[in-house]
């Protein structure tokens, strides 16, 4: 039963192809981690020495991946992205990207858009199919909060990316949103900017938080529409006690990423 915001399905038929088109999205995916897991990456970890070097390849294959993803969620009409300058994305180095997170495809819109992209992935995803990947190349949310602390610095000090989701999980449909302040402490602690980017688009129903696997957006395919924000420098709450300052830059991200909601 869909939401009561949300219109009515127009084409009953097309609705339903379009949930199957999504749960071959998803078969695909889980398939094309298995083929990295079991060959690809074995196969890189002897032609290329070195953690670092290692990782920044594989976390540029992975972009490449999610590229490629999303072009076969295109072909078969379940979703598609659109982003205002691609290449701004392409060229971003050492920034923190923080993002409004309404649906399970988030993290892969912006690993296509972001190459050289560093992340912090819930402990949960390191017992799924994709805890290999996980482990070799991206930062568990499990390690004690100095570990991740020092990792996600060591990651900015080298150029990379790294995209965090200020919510912790997925944004709710509706009702307060609340903004933990990891962003803020790795801003503070490193130096590095923060990069506000919003997720929009059309209604994300069947991937949101809670929703059933067989629904989907009554009217249309889905389409992620990502737009960059100003970017916003922690330097200027350097004066205030540590504390404070991770309060009031959490609240200018909260601002930025969400004007409308209360936070």
């Amino acid at each position: 039963m869909l939401p009561p915001e949300l219109p009515p399905i127009k084409n009953r038929a097309l609705y339903v192809y379009r949930v199957f088109a999504k749960w071959f999205s998803f078969f695909f995916f889980g398939f094309s981690t298995i083929i990295l897991l079991t060959v690809i990456f074995p196969v890189t970890r002897i032609i290329i020495r070195g953690e670092d070097r290692f990782k920044n390849f594989g976390r540029r294959f992975i972009s490449g991946s999610m590229r490629f993803f999303i072009a076969v969620m295109k072909i078969v009409g379940s979703a598609s992205l659109e982003a205002d300058d691609k290449n701004l994305y392409r060229n971003l180095k050492s920034k923190i990207i923080v993002a409004n997170h309404p649906s399970l495809l988030d993290v892969i819109m912006l690993l296509s858009l972001i190459p050289n992209a560093d992340c912090i992935v819930a402990g949960y995803v390191n017992r799924s199919i994709l805890g290999g990947v996980v482990r070799q190349l991206y930062i568990l949310s499990s390690k004690d909060p100095d570990d991740i602390l020092k990792a996600c610095s060591k990651s900015l000090e080298q150029g990379n990316c790294l995209i965090i989701f200020p919510e912790g999980t997925r944004t709710p449909r509706s009702g307060k949103i609340i903004i933990k302040k990891g962003a803020a402490r790795i801003a503070l602690t490193s130096g590095c900017g923060i990069i506000p980017l919003h997720i929009g688009g059309n209604d994300k129903y069947g991937m949101g938080k809670r929703d059933p696997w067989t629904g989907y957006n009554p009217t249309e395919r889905y389409n992620y529409r990502i737009s960059r924000g100003e970017e916003i420098h922690p330097e200027k709450y350097l004066s205030l006690s540590k504390p404070a300052a991770a309060r009031a830059l959490t609240k200018e991200i909260a601002s930025a990423l969400f004007p409308a909601r209360e936070t």
